[in-house]
């Protein structure tokens, strides 16, 4: 497709199409179409120029009719001026020296003066754009009506052919409207101000002569223009205020390191300024000569400047504030330091005090153990006891605790108190003075005991107390039980019962396992009850309160050996009940029932089977000997006894005795006797109700027949 319509085209002489890239007016006026595509201009383009409202629509030209307005958006109003009537367009026609004659014909009134604000206005600004026929023509369009508006305007002051305002400053023409040549931005084309505008209001475009009206103004330094000399003001700033803002506004914000480096350069007024601080910057408008007039504009420059000694000096004064306020928080941190380094003197004080009250205490607890280690040399001449060493660890504990405690407890009393409990202990016998050093030993377990609640001797190990027993007591106490004869048991268990509460439990539990008990058991082993007159129960039963269920282990073997005892008993042998009544309550319920049956009760049945019952001559001794034993057996042993060997042949004899015409009355009582014979319990069992039930039926049918024949 060729571009000869965008760019234009030239031919060579050879025909070919050239393109040429010089730029056009139509370049120009497409410079914001990139695409180059065709666009047709709307009404509103040529109107408002590029402020017209488009959308992508108005890029391609409309062939469906009118385009669909959006009557939400707002609606501006843009002026451009008011339609003159056939009569004014024909007197704008007219020349200017005409114009010029009217403006000589008008009346003096119209000419310019100067107003009471104090500023001149231009003619042009007061009179009418039309002169004289304007004038003549004002208000013509108030034929067509009541002519209302012209009254208004005369009622508040208005004089035809002057200016609308309190001082007749005002214009009636209105302002014209020009248009752009093309579609560039504004002043692309060059100034747009029309002749109206630039006559109503000069202004001075150029920047230059901008610049030479602020050289002449600079020249008349000597002399105010206004002819009113202005009083600069200075803001000044107490040592007080400055600290204050030094400590917490926001010009030392940053570190005065960073402040002092910090170089900024001030590009924002006439001329180029450097500030070493960027809170200079928020200060500046403090300095004198650089505070903006009312309105915001900046006066003009004084007669006499010297910018040089005035950035000399401000540096000056911004380098005394910064050493003001560095000093003042030197000082201030100097204080802290001092209220600090106060507090701290006053804690080492009384770290110190501490420290030589301690070194104090450490000293006497030093002296008195090198005292007491004076004391038990050999060839001391006044030894050391047991007691006065008591009486020297109570004055250590309650005089200096602090330093009791911190010292090896142990350490002291190996040193000190186990030799004089060796010695203490040396002559003692615990079975012939069992309470010897019950006192003595209180204290010391008062004194060093730590409170071990372990059972374990590995754990309780390092307590001084304990140590001080296994070492010292113990020792002893193994000695004298080496030598003790278990049947004598009667002292030992004094011994025992009176140490109890000092021994701890794990030496208690080291005595009565490793040193009683295979004593016991030995005797035990080596006992016979057939040829020991001394009974077992009274050198074993002494130890229950202290070794309880450690005695278990004897009582199987102790079973056994009354069990061989007990093969050639006879019931009439009362011994073995005696023998046996002790260990009742020791042994378990079943162990006891078990032994009952297998060594008691089938000797008390056979006896019974060979118990013979005569109502002519009894004789009771087999029966009592039975009876002996109803409280060592159970009632369901007893009752099953008299229910299989007794009641069988006593209800056969019954039955005999009624066959022979017998004496109802003996037989009364022989049965009232035989049943007074067994306890209350027994009788209350229903088998031996039964069988007494039983004959008594029994001795009713046998009356009752004898009646009846």
């Amino acid at each position: 497709m060729s571009m000869s319509h965008l760019y234009g085209k030239d031919e060579d002489s050879d025909g070919v199409e050239m393109e040429n890239f010089e730029i056009t007016d139509w370049d120009l006026q497409n410079e914001f179409n990139p695409n180059r595509r065709k666009h047709f201009q709307t009404k509103d383009e040529a109107i408002y120029g590029m402020w017209a409202d488009r959308d992508s629509d108005d890029e391609r030209p409309s062939f469906g009719g009118k385009r669909s307005r959006d009557y939400t958006a707002p609606v501006n109003f843009i002026s451009a001026g008011i339609r003159k009537p056939a009569a004014e367009e024909k007197s704008d026609s007219e020349s200017d020296g005409e114009k010029q004659t009217r403006r000589e014909d008008l009346p003096k009134e119209f000419e310019a003066r100067k107003l009471k604000t104090g500023g001149n206005f231009k003619t042009s600004q007061r009179i009418f754009a039309g002169g004289i026929k304007s004038n003549t023509d004002f208000g013509s369009w108030e034929r067509h009506t009541k002519g209302i508006g012209q009254k208004l305007l005369q009622k508040m002051g208005y004089v035809p052919g002057r200016g609308l305002g309190k001082n007749a400053q005002g214009i009636i023409a209105p302002i014209e409207a020009k248009q752009r040549k093309g579609k560039g931005a504004v002043g692309a084309y060059g100034s747009e101000r029309t002749k109206q505008s630039i006559q109503d209001f000069p202004v001075v475009d150029s920047e230059e002569e901008e610049e030479k009206e602020f050289q002449r103004e600079m020249g008349q330094w000597r002399k105010d223009p206004s002819g009113a000399k202005k009083k600069l003001k200075y803001s000044y700033k107490t040592v007080e205020e400055l600290k204050a803002t030094g400590k917490g506004g926001k010009s030392l914000s940053a570190p005065h390191k960073e402040i002092s480096q910090v170089k900024v350069i001030d590009m924002t007024g006439r001329e180029q300024k450097v500030y070493y601080s960027y809170s200079q910057i928020a200060n500046k408008h403090n300095i004198p000569g650089e505070a903006t007039g009312q309105g915001g504009k900046e006066e003009k420059p004084q007669g006499f400047v010297l910018p040089e000694l005035e950035h000399n000096l401000q540096l000056l004064i911004d380098m005394t504030e910064q050493e003001i306020i560095q000093n003042d928080r030197q000082l201030q941190y100097e204080k802290d330091m001092v209220v600090n380094l106060t507090h701290e003197l006053e804690k080492l004080s009384e770290v110190l005090e501490r420290e030589e009250t301690a070194i104090y205490n450490l000293s006497k607890v030093l002296e008195t153990v090198e005292e007491c280690e004076r004391r038990m040399q050999p060839n001391c001449e006044d030894p050391m006891t047991l007691e006065e060493c008591a009486r020297i660890f109570e004055m250590l504990q309650e005089k200096y605790y602090e330093e009791y405690k911190m010292s090896e407890k142990s350490d002291l009393s190996v040193a000190i108190v186990y030799p004089l409990m060796k010695d203490y202990l040396k002559d003692w016998n615990p079975l012939r003075d069992p309470t010897y050093g019950i006192d003595i030993m209180g204290k010391w377990k008062n004194l060093l005991e730590e409170g071990h609640l372990s059972h374990s001797a590995h754990d309780a190990a390092m307590d001084p107390y304990h140590r001080l027993l296994w070492e010292t007591w113990l020792p002893f106490v193994r000695n004298i039980i080496s030598q003790w004869q278990p049947r004598n048991c009667s002292p030992m268990v004094d011994f025992i019962d009176h140490w109890v509460h000092l021994v701890p439990v794990w030496i208690l539990d080291n005595i009565l396992d490793q040193l009683i008990f295979p004593k016991l058991q030995k005797e035990v082993e080596n006992w016979n009850p057939l040829t020991d007159t001394v009974p077992i129960h009274s050198w074993i039963h002494p130890w229950l309160p202290l070794m309880q269920s450690r005695l278990e282990p004897l009582y199987s073997p102790i079973r056994n050996k009354l069990s061989n005892a007990l093969q050639k008993w006879h019931p009439s042998d009362s011994s073995a009940k005696l023998i046996l009544q002790p260990w009742r309550e020791v042994f378990s319920p079943g162990s006891w029932e078990a032994f009952m049956v297998k060594n008691i009760v089938p000797k008390l049945g056979m006896c019974l089977n060979e118990f013979l019952i005569n109502p002519h001559q009894q004789h009771m001794d087999v029966f009592h000997w039975v009876s002996d034993w109803e409280t060592m057996l159970s009632l369901s042993s007893f009752v099953g006894l008299f229910e299989k060997q007794f009641f069988p042949k006593w209800i056969q004899v019954l039955c005999s005795w009624l066959s022979d015409n017998p004496n109802y009355e003996e037989i009364t009582k022989w049965y009232l006797g035989w049943k007074s014979m067994f306890s209350d319990v027994v009788l209350a069992h229903p088998a031996i109700k039964d069988k007494f039930n039983e004959a008594l039926d029994i001795m009713n049918r046998a009356v009752s027949s004898s009646v009846g024949e």
